[in-house]
């Protein structure tokens, strides 16, 4: 197999998509939307085949498991991403200058996609419809966890683009092996830009080996901090969603810090996560606290690494602290940039936690659950960005496009010395 000619292939059909009209794409995916539904049976067979080779007790086998509910849900996304304007060609501004020429900033598709993912075969279908919305090609490089299951979306995606008479290599699924691995990252020739998502390893290794540009989608290590004003009722509810909801996702509580002045809640402010099993780290003035007030065999004294620990499970580490300063200056050690949320009733310490925190998503009595392209209105989400430059957040269609400056002058415009 040649990679860099299918590489060069996929290429080539990028060029072509700056010449698709919107509504064919919109009608592709719709029709797409469909297909996934009505090719339920084929995809869940196929993902059953990836779900015998690993453990139920495996974190990473509920980001694989796929069902008749989330596939649904998947069409639902995309039909959402349909439905949404494509920013390819939006006026970002617009300018006169006084020797004639109008210039103005327009937005412009990357070109060539390449998305690194792990066990989610859900990221297939995200990943096509998001960049065909914004007339990119792509490049997917699933796991071997999810090889069945990515084949079988694949093999689905292919059939709708041929039945729109668009080229099959606007989408190519590479081979699940560290050589494709190596190819992609080094692909600068053919390639735009590289978007990893999965967890700290891969997105480390794909940003210590690639030439091609990353945008770096980081792991969640994601907090909670219960302010002495905090109101008992939103935050067990915030606890409990954040932690239970989808352990398995970037955006799942980790660490629940909690002002010393409200110990007395902690029992109340933890006790629906007894009911999912949830094994809770505590350090010792939380431990006592709940000592007697939370199943035995779910509480444990936490130690050094139970803080700043993606856990991906049924896990939780809980800090008690004195001030929202020492709430801060913990998150500011461990956070990895994603998501932190305070409960809260006082304006002061909202203002202060969100002046202070550095992340891409600052919730104030908010779950951070909520870190969700669908849920922030954009669709679906081609990852979520914990780094600075060019996107920050949800990454949806406007993240995947660059822009260009076209200038213009109805007389003739000559730059002096």
């Amino acid at each position: 197999m040649n990679l860099y000619a299918d590489l060069q292939a996929v290429q080539q059909a990028s060029i072509a998509l700056n010449g698709i009209d919107d509504d064919l794409i919109a009608q592709l995916l719709l029709s797409l939307a469909d297909s996934i539904e009505k090719h339920s049976r084929f995809l869940l067979n196929e993902n059953g085949k990836d779900l015998a080779r690993m453990s139920p007790d495996n974190p990473k086998y509920d980001r694989l498991q796929l069902t008749e509910s989330r596939l649904r849900g998947i069409a639902e996304d995309m039909r959402k991403v349909a439905a949404l304007p494509s920013p390819v060609g939006e006026l970002l501004s617009e300018t006169q200058r006084p020797n004639g020429m109008t210039i103005k900033k327009v937005r412009v598709p990357f070109g060539v996609i390449g998305i690194i993912y792990e066990a989610r075969p859900n990221v297939t279908f995200d990943v096509f419809s998001l960049c065909l919305r914004s007339h990119n090609a792509c490049v997917l490089k699933g796991g071997k966890d999810a090889e069945y299951s990515n084949l079988a979306a694949m093999q689905v995606i292919k059939a709708e683009l041929e039945n729109f008479g668009l080229d099959p290599n606007t989408a190519l699924l590479m081979p699940n092996d560290h050589a494709a691995t190596a190819t992609l990252l080094q692909a600068v020739d053919y390639v735009d830009l590289i978007i990893p998502r999965g967890s700290q390893s891969l997105i480390q290794f794909v940003r210590d080996n690639a030439k091609v540009p990353v945008i770096e989608t980081g792991a969640g290590i994601c907090h909670c901090y219960f302010d002495k004003s905090g109101d008992i009722q939103k935050g067990a509810a915030i606890v409990n969603n954040a932690k239970t909801r989808r352990v398995s996702v970037c955006n799942a509580l980790d660490c629940l810090l909690v002002h010393r002045d409200r110990l007395q809640d902690l029992p109340a402010l933890c006790h629906d996560l007894a009911a999912s099993k949830v094994t809770i780290y505590a350090d010792a003035t939380a431990y006592e606290s709940l000592q007697g007030h939370y199943p035995t065999e779910l509480l444990q004294m936490a130690q050094d690494e139970h803080f700043g620990t993606e856990f991906l499970d049924y896990k939780m580490s809980i800090k008690t602290v004195d001030s929202i300063e020492k709430a801060l200056s913990h998150i500011r050690r461990y956070s990895s940039k994603h998501s932190e949320c305070i409960v809260t009733e006082d304006d002061s310490a909202k203002a202060i936690f969100q002046a202070k925190v550095d992340a891409a998503c600052v919730y104030v009595n908010v779950s951070t659950a909520f870190t969700d392209g669908a849920q922030f209105g954009f669709g679906a989400e081609i990852g979520i960005s914990t780094q600075k430059m060019h996107a920050r957040g949800p990454m949806a269609l406007p993240e995947l496009c660059s822009y260009k400056y076209l200038i213009e002058s109805d007389s003739f415009a000559i730059r002096k010395a």
